[in-house]
């Protein structure tokens, strides 16, 4: 199972903490920095080009469950893309993310797709695609329809976004969020319906002797 488990008991009361590794994939200047800083740190900033990778943590505190997010930013160059692979291996989450102003990086999202339908059976990893920079919607060159069918042929979660006018950031973190808990659900073992009723008589019962 390439999901772990983090066991333990939050201050607020018995719910289990999970920790998940999600990694942010995407051409050069499409905003994937941009995005985590927003998450994290609820503001923007924009960066010059990732030279490998950068991380952030963040930890959501919900009704049902501690989540601890490992986000890994990787470089959009494609110099790097031979050692990229290194970041993302077991992760659970990956956001693909394009600039809706640029149709060229559509296209190298879906050849990241490729790269991880060939590392991951579909229920070990969560993948969206991210439509950054909504702000630019004056110069879009990938309309929303685009994206949206793109996503459903494949099963991604699909979700557009501006790191810079905070439009749907914390959405998309979420809405990966519930798929995860979505999936810790499903794999969780169900109740034995006979429970209460699987008593061994024998136990502790007296062999009688024969004569």
């Amino acid at each position: 199972m390439a999901q772990e488990m983090m066991p333990g008991t939050s201050l607020e009361g018995n719910r289990p903490t999970y920790t998940y590794k999600v990694v942010l994939l995407g051409s050069m200047s499409v905003g994937k920095s941009s995005l985590a800083y927003r998450y994290v740190k609820n503001d923007f900033r924009e960066f010059l080009p990732t030279v490998g990778c950068s991380f952030f943590t963040q930890t959501l505190n919900l009704e049902v469950a501690t989540v601890k997010f490992e986000i890994w930013d990787t470089a959009g160059q494609e110099k790097y893309q031979s050692v990229c692979h290194l970041y993302y291996r077991n992760a659970q989450a990956a956001l693909l993310v394009y600039d809706i102003a640029n149709k060229e990086t559509l296209r190298r999202a879906k050849l990241w797709l490729e790269e991880l339908e060939k590392k991951f059976l579909p229920d070990e990893i969560v993948i969206a695609l991210v439509g950054n920079k909504t702000d630019l919607a004056a110069e879009r060159e990938v309309t929303t329809e685009e994206g949206t069918e793109f996503a459903r042929t494949k099963g991604l979660l699909f979700m557009e976004t501006s790191a810079k006018s905070n439009h749907q950031v914390n959405d998309i973190f979420m809405a990966i969020v519930q798929e995860l808990l979505r999936r810790e659900k499903e794999r969780a073992p169900a109740p034995s319906p006979h429970r209460r009723s699987t008593v061994n008589l024998q136990k502790g019962t007296p062999k009688r002797r024969c004569c």
